[in-house]
């Protein structure tokens, strides 16, 4: 099993930059593409599975994120970017399972071919992008982590995501850009 590093990805989305259109399976079958979100000030985007303890302690986060930010124009589109033969528990069927017990409001989407997430640079999951939309054009604004603390949201001091999309929602890039993911290795095809 292989465990992709920044190094080994390539070029990959900085800070600022305009992200390339695409389009994954949802878990209701249906294929959503980032234009789906054109009407929208923006859309945070996260690299996320089944299996990762961090990503599972990060679920009850996630939703409470999507449920306050959607409906001020920053909806959560969550990616599973792991190869299930890896990992079983992160298969397509099992992604509608998690999505149904959990509650999932938001697109959760599987990244089959793993295309997408090394053109976002994404290393973990849980890894976020906040990406601004400017006319029908997403730039990436914020790269990293939700909070600082990965585990135990009772501890979490800083909400570098939420603080991120507050920032944008008030006309001001984020203070803080980027910060470093903490969570699993996403788990490449061999």
């Amino acid at each position: 099993m292989m465990i992709m590093t920044i190094s080994t990805l390539g070029q990959s989305y900085e800070i600022g930059d305009k992200v390339a259109d695409f389009t994954l399976k949802n878990i209701d079958n249906k294929m959503v593409s980032l234009s789906d979100f054109s009407k929208e000030k923006g859309v945070v985007i996260i690299f996320t599975c089944n299996h990762c303890p961090y990503s599972v302690a990060y679920e009850d986060r996630i939703i409470a994120l999507d449920n306050k930010f959607k409906a001020l124009g920053y909806p959560v589109v969550a990616i599973n970017p792991n190869d299930p033969t890896a990992y079983p528990e992160d298969s397509f069927d099992n992604m509608k399972i998690r999505a149904k017990e959990k509650g999932f409001g938001f697109p959760y989407l599987i990244d089959t071919d793993q295309s997408i997430f090394p053109k976002f640079g994404a290393t973990k999951t849980p890894h976020v992008f906040v990406l601004k939309n400017t006319r029908g054009v997403f730039t990436v604004e914020y790269i990293g982590a939700i909070d600082n603390s990965a585990k135990d949201d009772s501890k979490v001091s800083k909400t570098y995501l939420a603080d991120a999309v507050n920032d944008l929602l008030s006309g001001n890039k984020p203070t803080v850009n980027s910060t470093k993911a903490i969570g699993c290795g996403i788990k490449m095809k061999k």
